[in-house]
């Protein structure tokens, strides 16, 4: 990016040359336009020289070679101010054409030469990539990703995990958290507060965040936000951090509006590319933006604005699936009190149901909820002999408790608790929500995002009905 902008600031200043070139009476105005042209001319060599000359690499080849080429085109840049300077004082002093002319020519082939330089003696800048992820349990949206990524020879691609906050029942912001320290070992993590988006100006930056400050529960640091982000003029790609059942009918009008909560987002509609799970929940996505826009776009047509997001929505599939089918079961780190559990007496093993409550279904049942999941602790207490339950909450159900159900908040907490200090059920708060998928041998809970996912493990799946 910052090459490229370079190249970009020499082509517009070839274009100011030949607006003055082609004055017949230059005067104050043409005057001005030569002291911003020797302005940019300054800013590309201080950006050439902090970029190129400043750093010392000694017995790197590459790094010497692009030094030199770096040096070379400063001296031509220097030369081309020196001919804007005495352009400016032909033109202050009345002019003379033939004079005139010649220097024009001559900042013109100073133009050339520097750019030529810049293009040729200095070595094609490697590609920058940064991955930004707010939730350490939802990296696997990310991570197939960014392995390609880093395996690229001209790439460098970075991980910079990033801070939100929860928010309370006003919208405010309030704790802040950090999960830099909970990624795997071998990916190795950047702090955010050490990499410089106004400096590197990265090609691609991958999100899985797409709500801005548009989530009740949790928001990013707004210097995250998608619109923010815009700013520093890579390429902006979002990847849902969730999968959703596959949509039967593309086309169905109910279906269109009941996926709008999750496609109507800033993170879609400021993103150049967003990555969904199939090519029918591309279809959908695409319907759906293009009902949306279509009364609000009265320049183009609905064919141009279908065909518009038919480019930027990619539907090549989500790598939270790659992940489930890349992780095998022997190569699981169990934790020894998982490992207790989970072992008979005569060392055999124990069935594994993986128990998945979340967000939404507490929401629309409340209390009944509460009481559906005391029940099943119970009914798997009394079986604990034979079946171990593995529950995993959503990882913001507390914080959504508290902000949009506080009245729940303290029986959820003493349910939990006591779940916990039982000591018989296996409680998973960890980012590694592939380990239960794998691990167990059957799902049990919500009509969640987790579904589609563990249709891929290919194992039984029951939905909890809260009135049972």
């Amino acid at each position: 990016m910052k090459k490229k902008s370079i190249i970009n600031l020499i082509d517009s200043l070839e274009r100011a040359i030949n607006v003055i070139g082609a004055s017949k009476s230059p005067g104050s105005e043409e005057i001005k336009l030569l002291t911003k042209c020797q302005q940019t001319a300054l800013l590309i060599g201080n950006e050439l020289e902090k970029k190129y000359v400043d750093k010392e690499d000694p017995g790197n080849e590459k790094a010497e070679k692009d030094r030199e080429g770096a040096v070379a085109a400063v001296h031509i840049l220097e030369d081309y101010c020196e001919s804007l300077y005495n352009l400016a004082e032909s033109f202050a002093s009345g002019g003379n054409d033939n004079n005139d002319r010649k220097i024009i020519k001559a900042i013109n082939k100073y133009l050339a030469n520097a750019k030529r330089t810049i293009e040729h003696e200095i070595s094609p800048d490697r590609r920058e990539v940064v991955f930004l992820p707010y939730k350490a349990s939802m990296w696997d949206s990310l991570e197939s990703l960014y392995k390609k990524e880093r395996e690229k020879e001209d790439t460098d691609a970075f991980v910079i995990p990033i801070p939100y906050f929860e928010k309370n029942n006003k919208g405010e912001l309030t704790t802040e958290h950090y999960e830099g320290a909970d990624y795997p070992e071998d990916i190795p993590v950047t702090d955010y507060r050490e990499y410089d988006f106004e400096e590197n100006r990265p090609d691609e930056i991958y999100i899985h965040n797409p709500y801005d400050d548009r989530n009740y529960v949790t928001s990013v640091h707004p210097f995250f936000y998608s619109s923010n982000l815009k700013k520093f003029g890579g390429k902006l790609i979002y990847v849902p951090y969730f999968v959703l059942l596959e949509p039967d009918d593309p086309d169905n009008p109910k279906i269109l509006e009941d996926m709008e909560k999750f496609v109507l987002l800033p993170g879609v509609l400021n993103s150049d590319k967003t990555i969904v799970q199939s090519e029918k929940m591309k279809k959908v996505y695409v319907n759906v933006l293009t009902n949306y826009m279509a009364p609000l776009d009265k320049e183009h047509t609905k064919e141009d604005i279908r065909e518009f997001w038919e480019g930027r929505i990619d539907g090549s599939g989500s790598p939270k699936f790659e992940k489930i089918r890349n992780t095998r079961k022997e190569e699981l780190q169990i934790p020894p009190e998982w490992e207790k559990l989970i072992k008979r007496e005569d060392g055999s093993d124990k069935k594994i149901v993986l128990y998945n409550t979340g967000v939404s279904a507490l929401l629309q049942n409340d209390e009944k909820m509460i009481d559906k999941i005391e029940r099943t602790f119970k009914t798997f207490y009394e079986n604990r002999k034979d079946i171990v339950l593995l529950w995993r909450p959503h990882p913001l159900m507390e914080n959504t408790l508290l902000s949009m159900r506080p009245e729940l908040y303290e029986r959820y907490e003493k349910l939990k608790n006591d779940y916990i200090n039982g000591a018989w059920g296996i409680y998973d708060d960890s980012p590694d929500m592939d380990r239960a998928l794998v691990l167990s041998d059957a799902y049990f809970g919500d009509h969640s995002s987790l579904v589609s996912l563990y249709k891929e493990t290919g194992k039984p799946i029951m939905i909890q009905n809260p009135d049972d």
